[in-house]
């Protein structure tokens, strides 16, 4: 089973209870990122006293602070690597692929490759894709629909028009040797 956005787990933590926030905060801080109050304080220009009167249940938090921590958590999941495209396409694809940057409307954008065998491969990489920082996804039709349904990013699918026409044309030729 596929977890749900770090973020959004913990924004519905803190919908549910300050008990609830507070596990989640401290789950996302100790095993996900790995940073200490102190770096999350300095991130988030929350004090750090405030943010350990937070998680030790002496505070609940109010909304800017919530906001803040949310602002900053998004930050430590999106700093380690700039904005990459995710394209998840058999090896025989990639190699057609002649671009690994890309403009679109004035912003440059990396194309990170993965390349996959079956459809669980590209299942597994869209959710790796999506955990290393995607912004987007751009897979095959066969498993977009499932793709879109696991990850929090856009997908994008690739629909082969002239390459379609040029296999039916190699196929009826095979047929007839």
């Amino acid at each position: 089973m596929v977890q749900a956005d770090p973020i959004n787990r913990l924004m519905r933590a803190a919908l549910h209870s300050d008990e609830e926030f507070v596990s989640t905060l401290n789950d996302l801080l100790r095993r996900d990122l790995r940073i200490t109050v102190r770096e999350l304080s300095e991130r988030s220009g929350i004090a750090q006293s405030s943010l350990y009167k937070i998680m030790h249940g002496k505070r609940s938090p109010n909304l800017s602070t919530l906001r803040a921590i949310i602002r900053a958590l998004r930050q430590f999941y999106h700093s380690s690597e700039e904005d990459f495209i995710g394209l998840i396409v058999a090896r025989s694809v990639l190699e057609s692929v002649q671009e690994r940057v890309t403009d679109v409307d004035g912003q440059r954008r990396k194309v990170r490759e993965y390349p996959v065998h079956t459809m669980e491969d590209a299942i597994v990489a869209a959710v790796r894709a999506e955990r290393e920082g995607a912004i987007a996804i751009v897979c095959a039709p066969i498993v977009s629909s499932v793709i879109e349904q696991l990850v929090h990013v856009p997908v994008a699918t690739i629909i082969p028009r002239g390459s379609v026409q040029r296999a039916i044309e190699l196929a009826a030729r095979k047929a007839w040797l």
